[in-house]
């Protein structure tokens, strides 16, 4: 279940806006509905890493602090919200871990040596 494993990346400003509570329930909702579907949830997390691309890219490098005292604010909420935010991608090498050995040389598609 989403909820047990909550990861509160907005110990701040940010876990009181209702507006990202919303995007907050959105998203774990459709997680929950896409359970056991891979795909759908190979999709929302794409769909995740390109909204934090774009949000990251676009909005929040021009919005970055133009003095010393606004950089200071930006790093000490940094460090008090739990870090910056990152979004790694899974590793193939860690797929790999879930499949039995051998498995993969039997299920190779016709044509590959």
């Amino acid at each position: 279940m989403i909820a047990s494993r909550k990861i509160n990346p907005m110990n701040s400003r940010a876990s009181r806006d209702p507006e990202l509570q919303v995007i907050m329930t959105t998203v774990r909702t459709v997680a929950q509905a896409s359970q056991s579907d891979i795909l759908a949830l190979l999709g929302l997390l794409r769909v995740l890493e390109e909204l934090h691309r774009e949000i990251r890219d676009d909005l929040f490098q021009e919005a970055l602090p133009s003095n010393r005292q606004e950089l200071y604010r930006l790093v000490r909420e940094i460090e008090s919200a739990g870090g910056w935010p990152y979004i790694p991608r899974f590793q193939l090498q860690a797929l790999l871990t879930n499949l039995e050995p051998g498995e993969f040389e039997q299920e190779k598609p016709p044509g590959l040596i």
